[in-house]
């Protein structure tokens, strides 16, 4: 396969040495064991004095080191006294037991830890729990467009961004030429890996209503909507639902990334509100891939897509509230704050004032941007920013 140097390679390389455990989560196939790959060969080409023990637990020549004893060992028996020693374990969930060894390993200060594992094994929330020394996360998203455009060499952005908006970043479905065994790859990214983990982690008892919660929130992606309005939604096929079921649920779906969700933030009030959230999809070609693409809802795909390049560049995102206007995101980084509506077309003069008439309201001085799919360089109109979804996308 193709392999591009991506930026979250610039970001291990910069915590190199630091005494924190390095933990690499993000949804099934979007590059973990890859950028381990990358990280292993940048640290050959470019150090000296390095030993390197590299444990990949998808190698059944591991098969043996899947206890915590027998894992600590063969780390301790391969280390070298003078050298820098790093260890590099892949899907480190399958060792039973690893945080033991993790935190021995740790606390010698004789090893530089990075580990990877199944999202559903290694949760953000859990990872103070499971260690006890400090941990740096790099969160991997799938492809973006930018590296799109890297991987594939495209020179014709409008071509670039129709292909991307079906195609999506999920990098493992590039290596097939049609759209359907594209799409095939995606569903079995879905059945056999990302519900694979869910149930090993969570005993899902029924996943005929787990399958139906799934397709409902691919199905609303962008949709304001909460546990309870779900749980009303999917109640025609089980009388017997109840919505602590469903809350469950949805956050096993978040759990493994799949989902992420966006809370709403009362911008008069500068407070976060509670009970309405929205959901996004992590790529969008799950959607495609399990429901088809029939009723195309391309502003709302755009949002989805919007939303998790702003997770990707870091921002903390919420679904801004404002005398009853709805605000598509208020995206904050550090003292950074951007008000942004994302629109499928503003052609049309109704469409436009409708997108600017909540950013308008706004009296604060930070950036207020609309992103549309306009095909024309960055404009201001009443002072709102004015940008191109592949445009800006590109940057």
């Amino acid at each position: 396969m193709k392999v591009i140097e991506r930026d979250y390679l610039k970001e291990l390389i910069n915590v190199m040495g630091t005494p924190d455990i390095k933990i690499i989560t993000g949804v099934r196939r979007s590059g973990k064991s890859k950028l381990l790959e990358e990280f292993q060969k940048y640290i050959k080409k470019n150090m000296e004095d390095y030993n390197i023990i590299s444990i990949n637990f998808n190698l059944l020549k591991f098969e043996k080191l899947k206890e915590y004893h027998a894992l600590n060992d063969y780390i301790e028996s391969k280390y070298i006294e003078g050298m820098k020693n790093f260890i590099l374990i892949d899907e480190v969930q399958m060792c039973d037991g690893f945080e033991r060894t993790i935190n021995s390993l740790h606390a010698s200060e004789k090893y530089d830890i990075y580990v990877t594992g199944s999202n559903a094994f290694l949760l953000s929330s859990d990872l103070a729990t499971l260690f006890t020394g400090r941990t740096f996360e790099i969160e991997l998203f799938p492809f973006s467009f930018k590296e799109f455009l890297k991987y594939y060499k495209y020179t014709d952005l409008d071509e670039a961004f129709k292909k991307y908006l079906l195609e999506g970043g999920m990098s493992g479905s590039y290596l097939y030429d049609n759209e359907k065994d594209k799409y095939k790859y995606i569903l079995e990214v879905y059945n056999t890996l990302i519900l694979r983990d869910i149930n090993e982690k969570y005993k899902i008892r029924n996943e005929d209503l787990f399958d139906s919660l799934t397709n409902f929130m691919m199905d609303n992606i962008s949709n304001i909507t909460s546990v309870r309005n779900i749980t009303n939604s999917l109640k025609r096929a089980d009388g017997t639902l109840n919505h602590k079921t469903i809350g469950s649920y949805i956050q096993y779906l978040c759990n493994a990334f799949l989902f992420y969700k966006v809370k709403r933030y009362d911008i008069q009030g500068k407070r976060y509100l509670e009970s309405q959230d929205k959901y996004y999809l992590v790529d969008p070609t799950f959607k495609y891939a399990k429901l088809g693409r029939k009723n195309m809802n391309y502003g709302r795909n755009y949002e989805n897509i919007v939303a998790i390049e702003l997770l990707r560049r870091g921002y903390e995102i919420y679904v801004g509230e404002l005398y009853n206007c709805e605000v598509d995101f208020v995206a904050m980084k550090r003292d950074e704050k951007i008000y942004i509506q994302v629109s499928d077309n503003i052609d049309d003069d109704k469409t436009l004032e409708r997108e600017v008439r909540p950013l308008l309201k706004i009296k604060d001085a930070y950036p207020k941007v609309i992103i549309a799919r306009t095909k024309h360089e960055d404009y201001t109109y009443e002072g709102i920013i004015i940008k191109d979804i592949a445009n800006w996308l590109e940057k």
